[in-house]
């Protein structure tokens, strides 16, 4: 029986019932699925609507993250499975799935470290910034996950995750997927975003490449974007894990995981050492 995790990103772009209609067809073939999601965009709106301010992070490297203080983990919180899981998990049910909404609270799932500080450039200076409720994945437990596969359900699995001294923390909705992936000895880790793959030239969709080695040297120079760079990121981190398929492809097309399964999108494959 073979096991797929889906990280469907939060693009409005992305073609979700045709996706949910794959993961029917899948497990209807014998196939299990996890699919992991975050919401950007969700988060994004209902911080206007409550009047919570959104703050960006440069990192040294010019890549940007959001700053998530107390007030920004309560609306990520609240859009995650307020949000972005029902409207998941609706269209799953519309597609034939009995589907189970969980975060990384559930059980134990997913266990985190808090990252006391971090850098970012602010006016031409590197700062450290302190109070940020993010931290990094340092475990995975999939007990409850085997436990509602095994009941013939499907989970769908976001952020947040239980942080050290038992409070939540926000998360990488990638690197959850590849945590995921790589707890449960999964066949395939299939990354669905609104670019056709990984590109040579983040500015053309049509240099879309077939396959992609993640370098020795860590400088990922085709994927020089906020959003893939994070992606490869958490590529890497299944690999390693012992993921032995991974696929970065295009989510808004017509039957997108069917498609990715078959070749289109990018296989991303191992070359040596983790980016940085």
């Amino acid at each position: 029986m073979s096991m797929t995790v889906l990280k469907c990103g939060g693009s409005e772009a992305i073609k979700v019932a045709e996706m949910c209609a794959d993961v029917a067809r899948l497990r209807a073939a014998g196939g299990q699925v996890v699919v992991v999601h975050g919401g950007a965009s969700d988060i994004s709106r209902l911080a206007g609507q409550l009047g919570v301010r959104c703050r960006r992070l440069v990192s040294p490297l010019g890549f940007t993250s959001r700053y998530t203080d107390a007030a920004m983990l309560d609306v990520l919180t609240l859009a995650m499975t307020g949000r972005a899981k029902p409207r998941l998990l609706l269209a799953l049910t519309a597609a034939g799935v009995p589907a189970v909404g969980l975060t990384g609270l559930d059980a134990g799932l997913l266990r985190a470290a808090r990252k006391k500080a971090r850098r970012a450039v602010r006016d031409g200076r590197t700062t450290v910034v302190r109070g940020d409720h993010s931290g990094r994945i340092v475990a995975a437990d999939p007990t409850v996950l085997r436990v509602l596969l095994n009941a013939g359900l499907t989970p769908v699995v976001s952020p947040p995750a239980l942080g050290e001294h038992g409070a939540p923390l926000n998360v990488d909705a990638d690197r959850v997927a590849a945590a995921v992936a790589t707890a449960l000895r999964a066949d395939c880790l299939l990354m669905l975003t609104a670019a056709p793959g990984v590109l040579r030239d983040a500015r053309d969709e049509t240099s879309v490449l077939k396959q992609y080695e993640l370098p020795d040297d860590g400088e990922l120079g085709v994927a020089a974007s906020d959003g893939m760079y994070r992606k490869l990121i958490a590529v890497y981190e299944a690999l390693r894990g012992g993921v032995p398929q991974v696929r970065v492809a295009d989510g808004r097309r017509s039957r997108p995981v069917y498609a990715a399964l078959r070749g289109a999108g990018t296989a991303v494959v191992i070359g040596g050492a983790a980016p940085s």
